[in-house]
């Protein structure tokens, strides 16, 4: 019969996927994953199998959590456009950008390893293709509330919602100024979400 864990798994995976986030999957050592885990490799991976299963169970649920996130705001939100601006601002208020700085999880990941990793790509793709669907539904609910003009078309500014985004992450994670990232974001979302 086998032991019951004597861990809280729920902060281990906590503490791995900080591990991931802030050095990659290549630059981050079985060392790295005790020492955030606190845990011995024997244990570590009879839980959770080895480094690259692990992994993958950490980027899953962080894709998860982000979906459920962003699904809760729209249906908690007043405005839907609100939902949208953050979607594309949230990762930039950090005034010292040390936030975007660090990026995103999955967009880090999908671009160092989605083109040897298939199951990242795999993962990437379902993440990119369901958060566009929560895109469009609220550009098209913000239409409805009267915040967005009716003339653009709510799943083309969705898919341009995501790529403005992601090209926001990718210059934070590189350093580029937060003054200029919040200026490039404004200027983005006046573009994608003209008012009537």
């Amino acid at each position: 019969m086998p032991r019951p864990r004597q861990f809280d798994e729920k902060r281990v995976l906590s503490s791995v996927q900080a591990a991931f986030w802030d050095k990659g999957y290549a630059g981050t050592s079985l060392d790295d994953l005790l020492a955030a885990s606190g845990l011995g490799k024997g244990s570590l991976y009879g839980a959770f199998g080895d480094k690259r299963s692990l992994f993958l169970r950490v980027l899953r649920e962080y894709d998860d959590a982000n979906d459920a996130m962003l699904r809760t705001r729209l249906e908690q939100s007043d405005r839907a456009v609100d939902v949208v601006r953050d979607f594309v601002t949230g990762p930039l208020r950090d005034p010292d950008g040390a936030e975007a700085r660090r990026g995103c999880l999955l967009a880090n990941t999908a671009m160092e390893l989605s083109a040897d990793v298939a199951e990242v790509a795999a993962v990437a793709r379902r993440s990119y293709a369901a958060t566009t669907t929560l895109l469009a539904e609220a550009v098209r609910r913000a239409q409805r509330e009267g915040d967005v003009t009716p003339h653009v078309d709510p799943d083309e500014t969705a898919h341009a919602v995501l790529a403005g985004q992601l090209g926001l992450l990718v210059l934070g994670r590189v350093g580029q100024d937060p003054a200029i990232l919040s200026t490039m974001a404004g200027t983005l979302l006046q573009g994608l979400l003209p008012p009537p």
